[in-house]
This record gives structure tokens, sequence and C-alpha cells, in this order.
């Protein structure tokens, strides 16, 4: 038999579950780390990172930070892409995952303005930029750990174990700064109860050694190593060959995932920011409606991931696009009723709706590209579309 043919056994339903398991807390980690920074743009940053005066000017500029994170991803899926491509899925993933925890406590360990000055706000950019350096390569990873290890009949399934870290982080960093939030008086949470979300980002370290010390690195890139034995022949830098001869696929990837991420910062970071501002809801009730709607997208995106399996992924996805657009103007007419139910059912149906768009979104760019450039494909894909979709869509 050739080296080209060469496979390893199936797994086991159960082992399958396990990794798309690590996957899925990896992914609920780093995301938690990546969205504490929104909640704490909307909440407290623009009053402690940037000159007092116009509060409107602060929460732009706190925004303008938090897009930096955006524009830091494709270069780490770049960076990540290749390493994963090359060295493994797995080497990329923990690599990834320990980039993120070494930013986030930095983070809370980081002195305000009114203690270094501008040193501050530029400081707080730079762990904002490795942030986004550190997500750009981990959503590959976690991807591919559960899509490369499922049987192609239920790839859409297990792929979605990793988007569901996207509503799990989110869960996670609400309830962080709700129970902070609520159980300390503000001055004490000006003063260091922000930060205790983002310390406890150290717990990603044992994330990360976990899965280096348990997990193989998935058939096909066990596959591309025993072919790359056998053939001496250079190859070429995966993120070339996916520029050079994938782009439009890349372009397609990036516009899917564009419409997903815009909306998506819209229901999390500015409908926070709208709801307490404008509609004069209190922090507790809006972060009490953000938490009901990432806990009950977290069965929708399963479910819709699943069905994209026995139905095909692309009728799931432009079902979601409808939907997501006949939602728009519900969504603010229930948001202005100020009543918190009303928040609620508004980001809880709105999430429910992108997860038709985001659940079936891990198999369809994994199947888009060959294994030796899959890593890079899928993550500048991914990337491009939270950069454009996701940096600006608060500010605007």
């Amino acid at each position: 038999m050739s080296v080209s043919q060469q496979s390893a056994p199936p797994l086991r339903a159960g082992e399958i579950r396990r990794i798309a398991g690590l996957s899925l807390v990896g992914a609920s980690v780093e995301w938690f780390d990546f969205f504490l920074f929104g909640t704490a743009a909307a909440l407290v940053f623009p009053r402690l990172f940037f000159p007092a005066g116009d509060e409107f000017i602060a929460l732009l500029s706190s925004f303008a930070v938090l897009g930096v994170g955006f524009l830091a991803r494709p270069i780490g899926g770049i960076v990540w892409g290749h390493l994963g491509d090359r060295v493994g899925r797995k080497r990329a993933f923990v690599a990834a995952l320990l980039t993120m925890a070494a930013a986030s406590v930095l983070i809370g360990v980081l002195p305000t303005y009114g203690q270094i000055g501008v040193a501050a706000p530029l400081l707080l950019t730079l762990l904002r930029f490795t942030q986004g350096l550190a997500v750009g390569g981990q959503w590959g990873g976690a991807v591919l750990l559960a899509t490369e290890h499922a049987p192609s009949s239920r790839r859409g399934f297990y792929g979605s174990f990793a988007q569901i870290g996207v509503p799990m982080g989110v869960l996670l960093g609400v309830v962080a700064f709700f129970l902070v939030g609520t159980t300390m008086n503000p001055a004490s949470f000006d003063s260091y109860g922000w930060r205790v979300p983002f310390l406890a980002s150290a717990g990603l370290v044992a994330v990360a050694l976990y899965a280096r010390n348990t997990l193989d690195d998935t058939p096909a890139f066990q596959r591309l190593q025993r072919l790359a034995a056998a053939d001496a022949t250079a190859r070429r830098s995966p993120v070339l060959e996916v520029l050079r001869r994938h782009w439009r696929r890349v372009v397609l990837a990036g516009g899917a995932f564009t419409v997903v991420n815009a909306t998506f910062y819209i229901y999390i970071t500015y409908m926070l920011s709208y709801g307490t501002t404008t509609v004069g809801l209190s922090r507790g009730a809006m972060l009490l409606a953000l938490a009901v709607a990432a806990l009950a997208q977290i069965p929708a995106l399963a479910g819709f991931a699943a069905l994209s399996d026995r139905i095909g992924r692309r009728p799931v996805y432009l079902a979601g696009t409808v939907g997501t657009a006949l939602w728009a103007f519900p969504l603010f007419w229930l948001a202005d009723s100020g009543s918190t139910a009303a928040m609620a059912v508004a980001l809880v149906v709105g999430q429910c709706i992108l997860a038709m768009m985001y659940g079936p979104l891990a198999a369809f760019f994994a199947e888009l590209f060959g294994a030796e450039i899959r890593y890079s494909g899928a993550s500048l894909g991914y990337q491009l579309g939270a950069l454009v979709g996701g940096a600006i869509s608060p500010l605007v």
C-alpha cells in the first residue's frame, strides 16, 4: 500500500466527542477572553483608560481600540495558519491559547490613564492587538481538530462544537461581569473588580497544557506528514498557495462570515451600550438579556449545524441571512420599549436566527480547502470576514 493510501483506523464516537469537547472548552475560554474586552469597552474602559471630558468621544475611542483586535485577526490567521499547515493543528491551537492567556492577564494588571497617562491606552491597544493575533489562530485549530476527526456525515455537527465556544465565551464573560458588578460598589468595581475576569484567564494555560499532552494531531495532518516524508520536494508556503490559487474561495468565505460577524457584534457590544445609555436599562438588566440570548444560541448552533449535514450547508445559511434581515426592525422596536423582557426576546430571536448561518460555517469552511492549505485558507477567510464585519459595526 502506498503512503497516500495509508490511513489510521476510524475513531470511536466517544473519542470524537472527547476531541470535539476539548475544542469547545478551548474555544470557550479563548472567546471568553476576547469578549471580556468588548464588555469592558462598553462599560469600563471609556472612564478608566481615556482622558476625562467628552463621554461620547471616550466611548468611540474605546470601541476603536476594540476594533484593533479585528485588524490583528487576519495577521493571526496568516501566522497560525502557516504553523497549522506545516507543524500541526494541535501545536498551532496550543500556541494560540497560550498567547491569549498572556495578553488577557496583562490587561488585568494594566495601570489606568489616571496612573500612567497616555501610556495606558497605548498599552491597552497593544494587548488588544495581541488578543486579535491569538484568536486569529485559535478558531482554525479548534474547528479542524473537530471536523478532521469527524466522519463526513457528521462534520457539521461536530464542527459546531467549536462554534458553540462563541456563545459560551459570551455567557462566561457576561456572567463574570455581572457577578463582580453586582457584588461590589461602583468605586470598588472601577478600582479592581473589572480586573478579576481578566486575571481568571490564567486558567487557559491549563486547557492548553491538557490539549498538548492528550491530543494527537488530526488524521488529515498525519497523512500530510507521511506524504511530506515520502516526497522531498519543497512545498510552497501554504498561505502563499492559498492567496495565489484559491483567493476567490477566501473572498467567498470572508463575505459569508462578514454578514454573521457584523450582526453578532451589533447584538453583543453595540446593544449593550445602546440599552444602557439610550434605552435606559440598567447594566445588570442588559447583561442578563445578553446571557439569556447566549444560552439560547448554544442548542440552536448544534441543531442547525446537524441540519446542514442532512440538507446541505447553503440552504441553512441562506435561510439565516433572510431571517437576519427581516428581524432587524423588530429588534429595535422591542429594544426601544424599555422592557428587559422585550430586550431579551429581541436578542434571543436574533441570536438563534444568526445560528442558522454560524452553526454550519465550520464545516463549510473546512470543506472549501484541501488538507494541505486548510488551516491557512479557513483562517484567512474567517478572519477577513471578522475584520470587515466586526471591527466597524459598533462604531457605525
